[in-house]
């Protein structure tokens, strides 16, 4: 029987294919073994005429140069020969897959011929990346506010725009893959100067005992963006220290297409929640705390267990009022309290509250009385919390001072009507840990609260750091139905400077805005200002 003639030219493509692959690998062998061969200067002065008044320190010290120089571009060689063989490796992978999806099928047998044209679709679907991007030629933006600006960075530091209230404005990278990503963005640009293409304007003829070459010592500084459906953009300067000109590399590490890494359905319809809240006085916060309670758990979510754990006998029986009053006018009895007669420590409350419960596994909220939050943030807490793989750490959003916030009316709103997220509002807690969704079994297993901090601030801390140096994910991100409600701070002289420190830090970014700080530091000079007004206009004739 014969072949079809599709399928012959399917065969030949295939056969294409694999000779260009060879063909490359071959070539990149090549490359490789030239750069590693000793190349002859054939500038270099003859042994015992002009060299001799050098010194054999001097030609030692350039024999090692440049022997270094072959070291790390035998190593960068390498280092390209294994991503691209893994690259490869992988492309021929997937290709197989669409291959065994999508392939015609002749006399029952399926033939390769997409090989060739997907590898170009990639490839010419990464250039059309660059080419969306801003990066050769600018973009029309409505206005000052569509701009994405650039971080800076030299070798040890980053300079950047959006600190939020834990970053600096100048720092150095913290996250290891930061640091790697900006090590291999500086290198890939020497690799860019070192061995220039012909598109990069160096005459062929420089060799490289003519040719500059630079090192990580010369890379003066560099900035970077993310367009977030592009690709990332890198600008980079290199200038050696005794010259004024300088080399500019541009790089664009395109984002590829989608990929799905899973799909699952998930039933959170019988998911618990106990909220654990440590409380020591504080009825009234307590009952305003239990009338949200009401209204999101008990009328809305109704899969929810409470846990008090109260610290102390002062106000212990208004808290057993208030508790029992909510359970006989809704009928709601999945509540556990826990009474400790001794100091407040938050740590050991939730501790307590965590261990009160003797029903297996359950999902845990620690919470403050403080705190307001919506029935869909509770299965945001559930979503986002996995027993053995994910704990939930929410970014709340504290509100300021409602007294200096709404200080043009006579008196603030009510706390429903305060519950908006604009910056003269309140702000994203982003140095705040305490708020956090996580599995019994997960809390037990990394040893739970450290009970040896006292009094306020850490024991959080401590708590996150252990996750962090766990196998489980932390989930960590700005959540809009979790608000902190604001109530006078007292620090006391108790706590240890590090504590004190702390608090004080939290009382005054909870106070109030940036702007209404300023306008609070200037009163006098606004109401000085106001007062001149009105008197060059009382002072004004009458026409």
């Amino acid at each position: 029987m014969r072949m079809p003639r599709r399928g012959l030219v399917i065969q030949a493509r295939t056969r294409w294919l694999l000779v260009g692959l060879a063909l490359l690998f071959s070539l990149v062998l090549l490359m490789y073994l030239l750069e590693c061969a000793p190349q002859t200067d054939g500038n270099g002065s003859l042994p015992g005429v002009v060299g001799e008044s050098m010194g054999k320190e001097y030609y030692q010290a350039l024999l090692q140069e440049q022997e270094e120089h072959y070291q790390n571009r035998a190593t960068s060689l390498k280092r390209q020969i294994a991503q691209l063989k893994q690259e490869l490796q992988e492309m021929s992978d997937k290709l197989k897959s669409l291959q065994e999806k999508k392939s015609p099928k002749v006399n029952g047998m399926n033939y390769q011929g997409t090989k060739e044209q997907t590898s170009n679709d990639l490839l010419e679907f990464l250039h059309s990346q660059i080419d969306k991007a801003e990066v050769s030629v600018g973009a029309k933006l409505p206005s000052e506010y569509g701009v994405i600006p650039f971080e800076s960075f030299t070798s040890m530091k980053v300079f950047q725009l959006e600190m939020g209230l834990t970053r600096h404005p100048e720092e150095k990278p913290v996250r290891k893959d930061k640091r790697d990503e900006l090590v291999e963005v500086i290198e890939a640009g020497l690799e860019v100067i070192n061995n220039p293409d012909e598109e990069d304007g160096q005459d062929e003829d420089d060799g490289v005992g003519d040719r500059q070459l630079y090192s990580e010592n010369d890379f003066v500084e560099g900035y970077y963006r993310t367009e977030r459906d592009k690709g990332t953009q890198y600008e980079l300067f290199y200038k050696k220290m005794d010259g004024m000109e300088y080399r500019h590399v541009t790089l664009f590490r395109p984002f590829g297409p989608l990929m799905k890494v899973k799909s699952e359905t998930v039933d959170i319809s019988r998911s618990i929640i106990n909220i654990i809240v440590p409380l020591a006085g504080r009825t009234e916060a307590f009952a305003q705390f239990m009338q949200n309670f009401r209204d999101v758990c008990i009328h809305q979510d109704k899969r929810v267990h409470l846990t008090v754990v109260y610290f102390g006998q002062d106000g212990l029986s208004e808290v057993k009022s208030i508790l029992e009053s909510v359970a006989r006018e809704t009928d709601f009895h999945n509540y556990t309290l826990v009474s400790l007669n001794e100091e407040f420590n938050r740590g050991r409350g939730l501790d307590m509250g965590a261990r009160a419960w003797e029903k297996g596994e359950v999902l845990m909220f620690f919470c403050d009385v403080d705190v307001y939050f919506t029935a869909e943030f509770l299965n945001s807490c559930r979503l986002n919390a996995e027993p053995g793989k994910k704990v939930f750490y929410p970014v709340v959003f504290s509100l300021y001072n409602p007294a200096i916030v709404y200080a043009n009316q006579d008196i603030p709103p009510p706390v429903e009507q305060q519950l908006v997220h604009k910056k003269d509002s309140g702000f994203w807690r982003d140095f705040g840990f305490g708020m956090t969704c996580q599995y019994r079994t997960d809390f037990l297993t990394v040893g739970g609260f450290d009970l040896e901090v006292k009094g306020w601030g850490g024991e959080d801390v401590h708590l996150y750091r252990k996750y962090l140096h766990g196998d489980l994910m932390v989930i960590r991100t700005p959540v809009p139905g979790l608000f902190h409600l604001w109530h006078e701070k007292h620090c006391a002289d108790e706590l240890t400077p590090e504590q004190y420190r702390m608090c004080i830090q939290s009382k005054a970014m909870n106070e109030a805005s940036h702007s209404h700080l300023g306008m609070l530091v200037f009163r006098e000079e606004i109401e000085t200002h106001l007062r001149k007004q009105a008197y060059r206009t009382n002072s004004e004739p009458v026409g």
